[in-house]
């Protein structure tokens, strides 16, 4: 990918309000590491890993779902360079290969069956969506490869199999703080109304556990509205919905359909609180919604704030580059390759992975994996035995516009 992130945003946006003209979900295409060659690292199961080691990237590059995926690619990038600066694995560099992900499930699969057979990665940092990881998860899973979801909220991921683990908190911890945070900010808070995206597993995940606050928090839920993470159009929804007068609209979805309804909403007149989901928690969604996005309240599993030395290396890099702070999903890919970074180190100092024959490494890999505690910039992570994520802080945020109604940022709230 030569493009910049920035560079391609102003496409992505449009995109997201007419996804059809712009493929959709159906848009796959591959690539490989910085350096856009496609040769594949020399290893087999019955050598060891040659230099660079390559560690394998299927994040979203094309489709709506690429408002997400081009700040995961952000963040792994600065991982790469960041830890092959300091020397690496012992001394040897780490080599990214990216593979598009896209925003399907076949594209998902392509990206991790290429990875595994041909590019021969040590462990695979992806894919995007949840929906995209209950399908290829599973191809990892038989051929023996590590995967930590960078982005996988949804229930069930680590269950997937022994090989599959994350990095992304799952929702059932963090999407609560955000109800909370609704109601702490505006104790009036009675009627709720919720939508979410029936098609995507994450959202009828994350619906789900949103739905159970809202009851448990002794709030109406007034009406649940569903719709496709392709629409576009959200008025017959948005106004059945209003018309039952919520007093907190709380939104699961991704950032190009997500951000559409939210700016339908506040067009139609709806002046009370938003939550939006893990979908929405993305600064690639101000150009969706613009400046109606002032306001919308989204839970979080990482700030820029956040103490510790990793975490403000990685602020700093990030700001030098985009000049701005790093969201959420950057910081979630860049602890992906942390974590598999850290444990290749350790294991090296047992045994040089260099005469680790691959299939041997990358099951070694996983089990140094869960094994592992991690400084990264979400702060200190572990795992559970399944590969279950264990993070200890969480943040809630509210977007805040600027005038000019194109840029702004997640103001945390305490």
């Amino acid at each position: 990918m030569k493009k910049t992130i920035g560079s391609t945003t102003a496409f992505l946006a449009s995109c997201a309000v007419l996804l059809t003209a712009c493929g959709g979900n159906n848009t796959s295409t591959n690539t490989t590491s910085n350096t856009d060659t496609n040769t594949a690292t020399n290893t087999s199961a019955t050598t060891g890993v040659s230099a660079p080691i390559p560690i394998g990237i299927a994040v979203a590059q094309t489709s709506n779902v690429a408002l997400l995926g081009q700040e995961q690619v952000a963040g792994v990038k600065i991982a790469e360079k960041y830890f092959n600066e300091k020397g690496g694995i012992n001394g040897t560099k780490i080599k990214l290969v990216f593979q598009d992900a896209g925003g399907d499930e076949n594209s998902a699969i392509n990206a991790f069956q290429t990875l595994i057979n041909k590019d021969k990665v040590v462990g695979i940092v992806g894919p995007t969506l949840s929906q995209q990881a209950f399908s290829a998860g599973p191809i990892a899973e038989r051929a023996k490869v590590p995967v930590l979801g960078p982005s996988n909220t949804a229930k069930g991921i680590p269950e997937i199999g022994k090989y599959i683990g994350r990095v992304s908190a799952p929702i059932s911890i963090v999407a609560p703080n955000a109800v909370k945070a609704a109601i702490k900010q505006n104790s009036n808070i009675k009627k709720v109304a919720v939508f979410y995206a029936q098609n995507d597993a994450y959202s009828k995940s994350e619906t789900e556990i949103f739905q159970k606050t809202v009851k448990d928090s002794g709030l109406e839920l007034v009406t649940v509205q569903k719709f496709q993470t392709s629409d576009t159009d959200f008025q017959a929804q948005a106004t059945n919905a209003l018309n039952l007068k919520p007093d907190l609209i709380i939104i699961s979805g991704l950032a190009a359909d997500g951000g559409n309804l939210v700016r339908q909403l506040r067009e139609l007149g709806y002046k009370g609180t938003i939550i939006g989901g893990n979908g929405l928690n993305t600064s690639n969604v101000f150009t969706v919604c613009k400046a109606l996005c002032d306001g919308v309240m989204i839970a979080q599993a990482y700030s820029p704030q956040h103490p510790g030395e990793i975490n403000a290396a990685f602020r700093q890099a990030y700001e030098q580059q985009y000049k701005k702070e790093p969201p959420q999903f950057s910081a979630q890919a860049f602890a992906g390759v942390q974590v598999y970074v850290d444990a290749l180190k350790a294991l090296d100092k047992k045994t040089k992975i260099s005469t680790i024959p691959l299939n041997k490494l990358r099951t070694e890999l996983n089990q140094q994996v869960l094994a592992g505690k991690y400084n990264t910039p979400l702060g200190e992570i572990s795992f559970t035995p399944e590969g279950e994520v264990v993070q200890k802080d969480f943040y809630v945020a509210q977007i805040k516009m600027e005038n000019n109604g194109s840029n702004g940022k997640f103001a945390f709230l305490k």
